[in-house]
């Protein structure tokens, strides 16, 4: 029954939605996207970066960069052909389009209390009853997508090449998740600042080595990408694997149709932030980091190296016997950087709701809720997570469409290049 929902919650009506916000809002503002990298290049070379953004971005990537931009590449291309890394680039560039807008939205109506989609959902369409769905809906997802399921992605890859038990495991996990978020978005962004940059350059550098030591069948691969791109076995396999390594752990064998891009947790997590307009922009860059750049350096170096499709097969050759723990490390890294930045996202739905009650509370809870995925495989609770994620998405995007014009008329695209 479970499977069943979560398989019409995630049909082909709100992939659609997805895909066609993306667009709507990228005729709208005129290719928001191309209008990125002139701004950052700009702050960047003024050198008008602050710190504070800095950490924002990092606790941002933190939730999107999970263990998906690991193996849900390669189950993309497993699903579509090597055509599936085309229709990821295709739907990035759309979504690049939907966070900007989201962000702006929550820009323009959060306040202390209220952020993210619950501020605009509740103040800009006037509906309380969706602001509460929305809430409810994330903070069950933060439980489940965003934190027992990727505790248990984490451990299966340390008992992998470990002699650990699981009990030991949940503790470490709990005081580990229990020590960064109790101290807020503040340590959460540093902890993800410190921890993500690491990962992600160990990770792409040995990646780039073995797309060049192959660097023979580079070329083949490329004109593959382009030449199977264009069929609906791989467009369907490409969106779907590009909401799995954009959102939530791949491992999952169901898979999660979830988008960053539309899903409502990326306004929650730059919230954190006083630079309203700047996190429009790095929401946007987030995007693309994530999936323009980290999943394609995955998806030529699993089409370039792998016979099996899968990292471990094409890392091997480079790292030998230490494949398995320099996966395991990485893994973790993603995978935690991923639940203390779900996290944020629940307790903001959390205060929302409750107003008055200590987030000390949810966070105690949040913590035991995720150390409990390292004790066993909670297959129904990933489902009820996906349709959480799926319901999030739903409203969310509905709302921004009803938005829409509002966000025409706050920004125009002509100011960003006088900002």
């Amino acid at each position: 029954m479970l499977d069943r929902i979560n398989g019409f919650v995630w049909g082909n009506g709100l992939v659609f939605l997805l895909i066609f916000t993306g667009l709507l809002y990228t005729v709208k503002l005129k290719g928001i996207q191309i209008k990125m990298f002139p701004y950052i290049i700009k702050r960047i070379s003024k050198g008008n970066i602050r710190s504070e953004h800095i950490r924002t971005v990092c606790m941002s990537l933190g939730t999107a960069m999970g263990t998906g931009n690991i193996i849900g590449v390669a189950s993309a291309i497993s699903i579509g052909g090597a055509g599936a890394v085309f229709w990821m680039w295709i739907s990035a560039f759309s979504g690049m389009a939907t966070v900007y807008a989201e962000n702006i939205l929550s820009a323009k109506y959060s306040s202390k209390n209220c952020k993210g989609p619950m501020a605009y959902i509740s103040k800009g369409i006037g509906s309380r009853k969706a602001a509460v769905f929305f809430a409810v809906c994330c903070i069950l997802a933060s439980f489940g997508m965003g934190g027992m399921t990727q505790t248990n992605t984490m451990s299966e890859s340390i008992m992998c090449c470990t002699h650990i038990s699981r009990q030991m495991l949940a503790i470490i996990i709990f005081i580990a998740v229990f020590a960064v978020i109790s101290g807020g978005a503040a340590r959460i962004g540093k902890a993800a600042q410190l921890l993500l940059p690491a990962a992600t350059v160990t990770y792409s550098v040995i990646c780039l080595l073995l797309i060049f030591r192959n660097r023979n069948v580079l070329p083949t691969v490329i004109s593959k990408i382009f030449h199977e791109a264009f069929g609906f076995e791989q467009a369907l396999g490409g969106f779907c694997g590009h909401t799995i390594s954009r959102a939530m752990s791949a491992g999952i064998r169901r898979g999660v149709f979830s988008n960053e891009a539309g899903l409502g947790s990326s306004p929650i997590l730059h919230s954190s932030s006083e630079a309203s307009h700047t996190y429009g922009i790095c929401a946007m860059f987030e995007v693309f980091t994530d999936t323009v750049i980290c999943c394609t350096i995955t998806a030529l170096t699993v089409l370039c190296c792998s016979s099996d499709l899968t990292i471990r097969s094409a890392f091997l050759p480079l790292t030998g016997q230490n494949t398995d723990i320099l996966l395991a490390g990485i893994m973790t890294v993603f995978a935690f950087c991923t639940v203390i930045g779900w996290y944020y996202c629940g307790e903001t739905a959390f205060r929302y709701l409750f107003p008055e009650t200590s987030a000390a509370k949810y966070a105690f809870i949040f913590s035991s809720a995720a150390s409990v995925g390292a004790l066993f495989r909670a297959d129904t609770i990933w489902t009820l997570s996906d349709i959480f994620n799926g319901m999030m998405a739903f409203t969310n995007i509905l709302a921004l469409i009803m938005l829409s014009k509002k966000v025409t008329r706050g920004i125009k695209t002509s100011d960003i290049a006088n900002k």
